[in-house]
């Protein structure tokens, strides 16, 4: 029996998926700054020119590595929020931050996302990538608390923003202090019940 040949589509999706898996490795290792495309090529087991050939510039390839972590934190975050049957709007704010920072223990992926895509990347690309993961899941939290009367009527986004803000700083704390943070921002959240 022969094995069937993947097609181009394939080949080019499984280069790009090695990339992204490399360079994540080498950015959550070794900081942006100290990662070289030829280093992550390397890693990807691929060629620079078929790194080049997927991305412009090892900034392009840095961006593709913060949306995806992006995605995979509002992924964490939508089903820890979801995990229970009726968690109400409220419990599905606190389980759901907690799931995120849960997930920012990763040291590697608050270097990504907390250090050098702010230093990297423009303002605005990087609330770009925020809007459609991390602060839609929140702007949709608030907006459901708020429809169910669960929290008081507050400028959704502002709010929003704010409570990632929050996220943001609890996730750079260090380990022995995070209890503290959790318990605090819980009672923030209770505090904006109606």
């Amino acid at each position: 029996m022969q094995a069937q040949r993947r097609t181009q589509e394939e080949r080019r999706d499984a280069t790009r998926r090695a990339l992204i898996t490399a360079a994540r490795r080498l950015f959550a290792e070794l900081g942006y700054g100290a990662t070289n495309t030829p280093a992550i090529a390397a890693e990807a087991g691929v060629t620079r020119g078929a790194l080049y050939h997927h991305f412009a510039d090892k900034q392009a390839l840095f961006e593709a590595v913060v949306e995806e972590e992006h995605a995979l934190l509002a992924l964490a975050i939508n089903t820890a929020a979801e995990a229970e049957d009726e968690p109400g709007p409220v419990r599905a704010l606190i389980e759901g931050g907690d799931a995120y920072l849960a997930a920012m223990q990763d040291p590697g992926r608050r270097r990504i996302l907390l250090i050098d895509a702010p230093a990297v990347m423009e303002r605005r690309k990087l609330d770009e990538i925020n809007a459609r993961f991390g602060l839609k899941t929140l702007i949709e939290g608030v907006s459901a608390a708020i429809a169910a009367d669960a929290i008081r009527d507050l400028p959704v986004v502002p709010l929003a923003q704010l409570l990632d803000a929050l996220f943001d700083r609890a996730a750079q704390a260090p380990a022995e202090e995070l209890a503290d943070y959790r318990k605090s921002i819980k009672a923030l959240i209770r505090g904006l019940k109606t």
